[in-house]
């Protein structure tokens, strides 16, 4: 109780309890006083991002992933504050009081601050008492400047917000030559080993992918679309998808050919705290051919409209992105924007192998003390590479926008003796449906009209059957209904594809000036 209420006492004070003590009285000066409450962390964990107030908090009732293609969530979420949410904080760690007068004295009156309040106390964007939160990880990882962020919490170097992991114990920063050994016996020998690469390249493109979002802050590199792909089902794609998901967070997405619910699909996801976002288990012998997901994997930033809104949203394109599947394929520009892993296991049912070095991976994954188990050699590895400078590798097959992730991860991989590393770009390059039927189709041009000059209207007249014959054999273009395409089609099709090679030939174009139009002519590379 007090005499009066005096203007000139501070705003803060601390109770009996250890709370602040927040003094608020009429609306204006109830919003300047919480906006300062705010920006000064009265409460604990609170961050800004993208201009919005976030608090840091626990997720209780979140379950284990009970199999490696469920969603996994990260431990921890950062909640927008909203009127609701801070009302609620508030009452939490201070205590808010309004002086009320009763009878002749003036008495401290607990309160909690109207919704209206608390709405323009949050209608704001700056808040430069706020420390930037850029990412939430689930998992220690490589700093720009080398070192590792194992610390659980909040790193103002980076930004990040470390969630605790009690059964992961610190990674030495000079990891001691035997404890490297032991974890590239472990990765190599165990966990590894059973798996049915088709080659080398598989094994070592599969470990560059596995380490890309331990090492992206560090390497600051695009990586490209990865695709675990088998021969039959029960081969183990799924499990290797799963056990990076598993390390860093992920999301299982359905495919999707619709090139708008793709796009709807990439800005739901990539606000959700995860390192791994995995398209599982396509449908046997689908092509992964999308202007879309193209443009994703090369762009740092990616903006699109926020669902139910007119408003524009942009996230940080810092996740990894995989594709499993049985007999996949690529086309258009997903060809030269994806890494390869591929399983073969040779028999006919693979699901009934045994003798495995770990029995049941897929189970043995599940358990947190197994991942912590992974994840350590891991990061062992990365901090013995760059104990010894982190040198990039120099041979490495140019990726035009990946080539720097190909040099850092060549680099890590060549440190540990791991070899074949991309080195089965060329076969899978045959695994492109788009580029092989344009060759198939320029091929059969050249056989049947040689380097004569064509327009698309003479082409697309020598494309109908005669007399039930299709001189063509099935190569000509088509729609996706498989019904011939106008000459204004064909044209448009032919334009994109002047002057680029499919494997040995290759399409020419020039302006007829008595005609007026294109002219078409295929060449053919015989060296």
């Amino acid at each position: 109780m007090s005499s009066q209420p005096n203007p000139g006492r501070p705003l803060w004070a601390v109770n009996a309890e250890g709370r602040p003590r927040v003094r608020v009285g009429e609306d204006p000066e109830a919003i300047r006083v919480l906006t300062d409450a705010v920006n000064r962390r009265i409460i604990p964990e609170t961050y800004v991002s993208d201009g919005a107030p976030v608090v840091v908090e626990e997720i209780s009732g979140a379950a284990d992933p009970a199999t490696a293609e469920d969603d996994v969530a990260l431990p921890i979420v950062a909640s927008v504050l909203k009127p609701p949410l801070l009302a609620g904080l508030l009452a939490e760690h201070a205590e808010v009081f309004r002086p009320k007068k009763v009878g002749e004295n003036w008495v401290d009156t607990e309160v909690t601050p109207p919704g209206p309040v608390l709405g323009a106390v949050l209608a704001r964007q700056s808040w430069p008492g706020l420390p930037v939160l850029r990412r939430i990880i689930s998992t220690p990882v490589l700093r720009p400047d080398g070192t590792l962020l194992q610390e659980p919490g909040y790193d103002p170097a980076t930004g990040f917000y470390l969630a605790g992991n009690h059964h992961l114990a610190p990674i030495p920063d000079h990891p001691t030559p035997q404890e490297v050994a032991q974890a590239r016996e472990f990765l190599f020998e165990r966990f590894l080993r059973d798996f049915p690469w088709r080659t080398d390249a598989d094994r070592a493109n599969y470990l560059a992918l596995l380490v890309t979002p331990l090492i992206r802050p560090f390497t600051r590199a695009l990586s490209p679309f990865g695709m675990i792909e088998a021969s039959m089902p029960g081969s183990g794609k799924t499990i290797l998808a799963g056990c990076v998901g598993l390390l860093v967070g992920q999301r299982v997405l359905t495919w999707t050919d619709s090139e708008d619910e793709l796009r709807k699909s990439i800005t739901t996801v990539l606000s959700d705290a995860v390192g791994v976002i995995v398209f599982d288990n396509l449908a046997e012998g689908a092509v992964v051919d999308s202007a879309v997901l193209a443009r994703l994997v090369t762009e740092r930033t990616w903006s699109d409209r926020k669902l139910g809104t007119n408003a524009a949203a942009t996230f940080p394109n810092d996740r990894l992105w995989l594709a499993t599947g049985n007999n996949l394929r690529t086309g258009g520009d997903m060809a030269s924007r994806s890494v390869w892993v591929r399983l073969d296991p040779n028999c006919p049912r693979p699901e009934t192998r045994t003798g495995f070095t770990i029995p049941n991976l897929d189970t043995w994954i599940l358990d947190p003390a197994n991942r912590a188990t992974v994840l350590r050699h891991v990061l062992i590895l990365i901090l013995d590479w760059t104990a010894h400078g982190a040198s990039p590798a120099t041979a490495v097959p140019q990726m035009r926008q990946f080539t720097p992730w190909a040099r850092h991860l060549g680099g890590f991989l060549e440190h540990h003796g791991v070899r074949g590393f991309l080195t089965n770009a060329d076969a899978t390059r045959d695994l492109d449906d788009e580029d092989a039927e344009w060759r198939s189709f320029f091929l059969t041009w050249e056989e049947l009209h040689g380097d004569r000059h064509m327009t698309a209207q003479d082409l697309r007249i020598s494309g109908e059957p005669t007399a039930g014959t299709d001189p063509w054999a099935g190569t000509f273009p088509v729609t996706p209904s498989g019904k011939p395409l106008t000459t204004k089609s064909l044209g448009r099709k032919l334009a994109g594809q002047v002057d680029r090679w499919h494997t040995d030939v290759v399409l020419r174009s020039e302006v007829d000036s008595h005609r007026n139009c294109k002219t078409y002519w295929v060449v053919r590379n015989d060296s």
